[in-house]
């Protein structure tokens, strides 16, 4: 999916893969989340109860991920799922995220998602126009 944005070739990279391989040192992979949750005895989806307004889950969000994204200059922030990008959209809106550095739309991949191709077919252009904007403004910063 990210190859088909072309992310690979604002990189200067053949592939998203190498993200995973020799690029590694290009990406920062992290959680909303910093510890495991269950709820109710199972793993947390995101869902129920509302991320956002459970202070147990905000206050993690805020002291780990908020404080850690915090120290990435001008971070390409790529969402995996809805619940992830309504979190970042939270943050964004109380100024800890530049909104311009999130690619929204982005589906969670896994298989689980059965929606994802959908998703990203719906979301494609206007992800591509963003890292167009993004990497446009990183060229002209320098």
């Amino acid at each position: 999916m990210l190859d088909e944005l072309g992310l690979h070739t604002y990189l200067n990279i053949s592939s998203a893969l190498d993200l995973f391989d020799e690029a590694s040192h290009l990406v920062h992979t992290t959680s909303v989340l910093t510890y495991p949750v269950f709820y109710n005895g199972k793993n947390y989806s995101g869902t129920t109860p509302n991320i956002i307004k459970t202070e147990l889950l905000k206050k993690n969000i805020m002291e780990g991920f908020a404080a850690e994204i915090g120290t990435i200059e001008r971070p390409l922030i790529i969402p995996l799922g809805v619940n992830v990008s309504k979190v970042l959209n939270y943050l964004a809106r109380q100024d800890y995220l530049d909104a311009n550095n999130i690619l929204l739309g982005f589906p969670h991949p896994s298989g689980g998602n059965g929606h994802r191709h959908k998703q990203f077919a719906a979301n494609k252009e206007q992800m591509k126009m963003m890292l167009q904007h993004y990497f446009s403004k990183e060229m002209t910063m320098g």
